[in-house]
């Protein structure tokens, strides 16, 4: 079914409908980035606490910071799934849509009434795609987790942090995105591909956990394919390279340096007065020495004076930037990654246009203000949006 601003809307995915019915993180982040793309999202939450992301800290004006980000240009509605017609209401509205985004665990919706397969049966074009922590089968299907969970399993973990020291926890949900939301957008992509010659859609499992493994692919491929059992923290890209590894400075920042391949170490190595040895760029009991020999030398400049030293020599050396730094940094600016709407700073994803137009999008939704809309739009006259609210099958 068209959306309403098809005719004006050249984007890949206009005219594509997408109903939501996940929360927190990696379902919201697939279907923003699906509707960067031109799709039209409506997001459905619980008459309870809804998506609870709303309200967790640090927000502002009420509202979490990464919810209003994370649910811009999308709709919200409200739908109670536990009132005994929530969900043969959910049946007929999603004759309406393309695609279907859950993430409960697996079960709860057939418990419901709404399986996979009654889903697909109710509506033979829809796209179902389910992400989970651990997929539809298999013996953790059923088990609860989070993002770290989930890299500890993939392996992830097993293959980040320092030597001799504990896995480290990463300041970014890497499962949730890369292991999710990603994999989330490219099957639900190719699913709408397949079913321009195919007539039918399909039911998707994404399961964060194997979803994340190719995070690590170079290193669990060595460990597959070679049997290398290199301690964590002693590899080439795991910091156990002097070449590889960040730096503090002398005021207390930080730098990236990543001079793997010859030239630029030869490059890095130019400019700091090193005597270049090849041996720098193989893992060994050698590299404890390098190491301490930049950590010393980092430690002599700033790192704005280091970020010149990236800039004009091409040694691949960069400054750790802080969050709130990127929107002031010049090449970000320049890519438009981020915008302003109702005085909030957001960012698009990379699937968006560079033209600018998402400035003039929508805020993220209050919980049911487009509910009306919703429903009117799948087909439901006045009259039953009225008893729907009526009888609290349905929220505004």
């Amino acid at each position: 079914m068209a959306s309403l601003d098809e005719n004006l809307d050249s984007r890949p995915l206009a005219g594509v409908r997408v109903l939501d019915l996940t929360r927190l993180l990696p379902g919201p982040l697939a279907s923003l980035a699906l509707a960067d793309m031109g799709a039209t999202v409506d997001k459905l939450e619980d008459p309870g606490a809804g998506d609870y992301l709303r309200h967790m800290p640090p927000s502002r004006d009420g509202l979490n910071g990464a919810f209003v980000t994370l649910n811009r240009d999308k709709r919200g509605g409200i739908l109670d799934l536990k009132h005994p017609l929530g969900p043969p209401t959910l049946l007929r509205l999603c004759r309406a849509y393309d695609v279907l985004i859950e993430s409960f665990r697996p079960g709860v919706l057939a418990r419901l009434g709404l399986s996979h397969q009654t889903l697909c049966e109710a509506n033979s074009r829809l796209i179902v795609c389910a992400i989970t922590g651990y997929g539809q089968t298999g013996p953790l299907a059923h088990r609860a987790g989070h993002d770290l969970n989930y890299l500890a399993r993939a392996g992830v973990l097993g293959v980040t942090g320092p030597s001799g020291g504990p896995p480290s926890v990463s300041g970014a949900q890497i499962a949730d995105v890369a292991g999710g939301a990603l994999w989330a957008v490219s099957a639900i992509s190719a699913a709408l591909y397949a079913r321009e010659r195919t007539g039918k859609g399909r039911v998707i499992d994404i399961a964060m956990s194997e979803g994340a493994l190719p995070v690590a692919a170079f290193a669990l491929s060595g460990v597959l394919a070679a049997d290398d059992r290199t301690p964590r923290g002693e590899g080439y890209l795991d910091g156990g390279l002097a070449p590889y590894r960040c730096y503090q400075t002398s005021d207390g920042g930080y730098v990236a340096l990543a001079a793997l391949e010859p030239k630029f170490w030869l490059q890095f190595c130019s400019e700091v007065s090193i005597e270049p040895s090849m041996e720098a760029l193989v893992p060994g009991p050698h590299q404890v020495a390098l190491i301490a020999r930049l950590e010393a030398l980092f430690a002599t400049r700033t790192r704005d004076a280091w970020a010149a030293v990236g800039a004009q020599r091409d040694c691949c050396l960069e400054p750790v930037l802080r969050p709130d730094e990127l929107t002031r940094d010049a090449h970000l600016s320049a890519r438009s990654v981020f915008f302003e709407r109702d005085g909030q700073v957001l960012f698009r994803t990379p699937l968006a246009s560079l033209d600018g137009e998402l400035a003039h999008g929508t805020s993220a939704p209050r919980a049911g203000q487009d509910t009306r809309e919703i429903w009117a739009d799948a087909g439901f006259s006045a009259a039953e949006i009225d008893t729907l609210l009526q009888d609290g099958v349905v929220s505004e």
